[in-house]
């Protein structure tokens, strides 16, 4: 049987970013058609001597001037015409970020660019909702086996915000004792001789990540099941 192809690939980028006890997402808004003035993912096509990763590491640069050392490939989504130009696939990637680590700036087919809170989405573009809630659930469901903060929080910290970035990520109340057991009991945290003093509330001891453990379960993976409140 004789096939004939014209299918484009493409690469878009899912950058999640935790800052102030908030998951956001990064966006761009098209400066060309199809859907010129609608916010969507940054992303585009797969040059000829490129590879998937280097293409979506450019097209981030390109379009936010965001550089990301990993960024975990999420799904292919190809369905017909969700591009109105070609029949386009594309291979998606998602990361997660703190959003001052960057310097963000629109450029080429990027008219502007923004950090938006994930629950105050503007509209999308192509089915770029869907890949977006995909990268959701991929990342929620991530975090009950991989350890997730060693990037996003300060060096040393209190506990409270290792429960805050759990509980902002799965946008649900965890059971705080259950979770301080479980963490500790993988030993991925050093208590500090440390004391944070809050503007309100009580002091609590400073921690820090054991950088080696934490490395050694990043890559073996760990099963954590979270209870909630």
């Amino acid at each position: 049987m004789k096939i004939s192809q014209n299918i484009k690939v493409a690469v878009d980028a899912v950058v999640f970013g935790y800052q102030q006890k908030e998951l956001s997402v990064l966006l761009i808004k098209r400066g060309i058609e199809p859907f010129k003035g609608t916010w969507a993912l940054p992303g585009g096509l797969v040059l000829e001597n490129e590879s998937l990763e280097h293409a979506v590491e450019r097209e981030l640069l390109e379009e936010t001037g965001v550089t990301i050392d990993y960024l975990e490939q999420l799904y292919t989504f190809g369905t017909p015409k969700r591009d109105p130009r070609n029949r386009v696939i594309s291979v998606t990637y998602f990361g997660l970020v703190s959003p001052n680590h960057f310097k963000i700036s629109a450029n080429t087919d990027a008219a502007e660019v923004q950090w938006f809170p994930i629950h105050e989405l503007p509209k999308l573009a192509f089915d770029h909702n869907i890949i977006l809630t995909t990268a959701l659930h991929r990342l929620q469901n991530k975090i009950n086996y991989q350890p997730i903060g060693f990037e996003l929080l300060k060096k040393e910290f209190p506990f409270s915000d290792l429960e805050n970035l759990y509980q902002t990520i799965l946008d649900r109340k965890i059971d705080r004792r259950n979770f301080r057991k479980k963490i500790m009991s993988f030993e991925i945290l050093t208590e500090t001789d440390k004391i944070h003093q809050p503007s309100s509330g009580r002091p609590a001891k400073l921690f820090k990540f054991n950088a080696k453990k934490y490395k050694e379960l990043e890559k073996k993976g760990f099963h954590f099941e979270i209870k909630f409140a």
